[in-house]
């Protein structure tokens, strides 16, 4: 149905069926299905389907990226599964050739009955205990370290594109806030020329203009600067579409969770269970350094070829003795111990850091709210009333140029500053978001 609507639009063509066009519909209708399915296709979007790019869009944007940071831990984890399958096999039996009890005085291969000319070995070794299934489960938890990495890389991806983008914001709002203040500053000008030439306005007061209109375009330039600086940030993780347009106000952000409920998600982080996962690293030492307790052993077998007796075969077994334990096998299951221990107090350390990060974004992100709110209803709407109170003052002559600008500057301040509380709010949300997770 999609593809038949483009197609009429593009022919400009009627529902209308002729008798005897049956023949020259079943020919032409599938060339237009076609060129209707190119056109459709050609007019999708290339990055994301809005019209500028929203918070949400970046986000999904750069979580899609096939981003190298994240390529090299995926191939990272898959080269440690592929050590854990090599790792866990018995070493490569070995072959030996010899020629055994030839008499040195004669050389003879047969003169001696315990000669053998030739004397073939295989000897297979067996590590001890269960060394080759620990060794195999090392790399595989090794692996998993590498992949719970990526996903808190996923996460870092995540927070850092919404603080770039709400840092474009501001800056982009700013820009056009600043110049909707210029727009009328520069119109006070035309009426200040006019009053100057009647004789009621002095040269200063143009002068001043004038120089708060210079001031003013350094403020938008400054602000570009910084807009380009975050675009550029932002370029890393979601290419030329950080190049877009974006909206005029921030979205409608959920509320997180209570703090209570936040701390007790932070087990759950994913720095946590990165060294949750180096933790079960570490503990596999343990069990590597308890399996040095046991014997090692290795089985062997011969066949010797004499010339004048029958063969000889031989059977063997050799069997490691672990008996003097104290300088190697209780130092390293001591040492693995207490690298595990280590390990354990640095999740520890690790979970008073988040929560102490979390009790203090949370305190910004409450107090920044109050001070939006206080400049929506209370600073802002003064500053527009002081604003045009001067306006009226100054018409009437009843007060200076000076105090004029200073109450449209102050109403301009007042702007950008709620602005700047909005979007610092914001980047407080963002932070709550990466360290509780996200807010359902």
């Amino acid at each position: 149905m999609f593809v038949a609507k483009n197609c009429c639009h593009i022919f400009n063509c009627r529902r209308v069926v002729r008798p005897g066009s049956h023949g020259v519909l079943l020919v032409v209708l599938p060339l237009l299905m076609l060129v209707g399915a190119v056109t459709g296709n050609a007019q999708q979007p290339a990055e994301f389907p809005e019209d500028r790019l929203t918070l949400a869009t970046a986000v999904q944007l750069a979580l899609r990226m096939d981003d190298p940071a994240l390529q090299r831990l995926e191939l990272r984890a898959q080269a440690l599964e592929e050590a854990a399958v090599a790792d866990a096999q018995l070493p490569d039996p070995m072959i030996t050739g010899q020629m055994a009890n030839v008499p040195t005085d004669s050389f003879r291969f047969d003169r001696d009955g315990m000669t053998q000319a030739v004397r073939v070995g295989l000897r297979q070794e067996f590590p001890a205990g269960k060394t080759l299934a620990i060794k195999g489960q090392r790399r595989r938890d090794e692996a998993a370290v590498q992949r719970s990495n990526r996903s808190l890389e996923l996460e870092r991806i995540r927070l850092e594109t919404r603080q770039l983008w709400f840092s474009l914001f501001y800056h982009d709002q700013a820009v056009h806030i600043i110049q909707r203040s210029r727009k009328a500053v520069a119109e006070q000008i035309d009426s200040l020329v006019a009053r100057f030439a009647t004789g009621r306005m002095n040269a200063q007061d143009v002068l001043r203009t004038e120089l708060e209109l210079a001031l003013l375009d350094d403020q938008i330039t400054e602000h570009q600067r910084q807009a380009d600086v975050q675009r550029a940030g932002l370029a890393r993780w979601i290419g030329t579409a950080a190049q877009s347009t974006l909206p005029d106000k921030l979205p409608v952000l959920p509320e997180p969770p209570a703090l209570q409920d936040m701390e007790s998600e932070l087990v759950n982080h994913p720095t946590v269970v990165v060294e949750d996962a180096q933790a079960a690293v570490v503990a596999n030492d343990i069990r590597l350094a308890e399996q040095a307790y046991k014997p090692a052993w290795a089985l062997e077998g011969g066949y010797g070829l004499r010339t004048e007796r029958p063969d000889l075969a031989s059977v063997g077994l050799t069997l490691s003795l672990p008996l003097f334990t104290s300088k190697r096998q209780d130092r390293r299951w001591a040492a693995a111990v207490q690298q595990h221990s280590a390990e354990l107090l640095d999740r520890d350390l690790l979970l008073l850091e988040l929560r102490r990060d979390l009790q203090q974004t949370w305190a910004d992100w409450g107090r920044l709210n109050e001070r939006v709110r206080l400049y929506r209803q209370a600073v802002g709407e003064r500053a527009q009333q002081t604003a045009e109170a001067s306006m009226t003052t100054y018409a009437n002559n009843q007060t200076d140029f000076a105090e004029l600008i200073r109450s449209q500057l102050a109403e301009l301040e007042v702007e950008l500053k709620r602005v700047e509380l909005e979007t610092d709010a914001a980047q407080a949300w963002a932070r709550l978001a990466y360290l509780a997770g996200e807010p359902s």
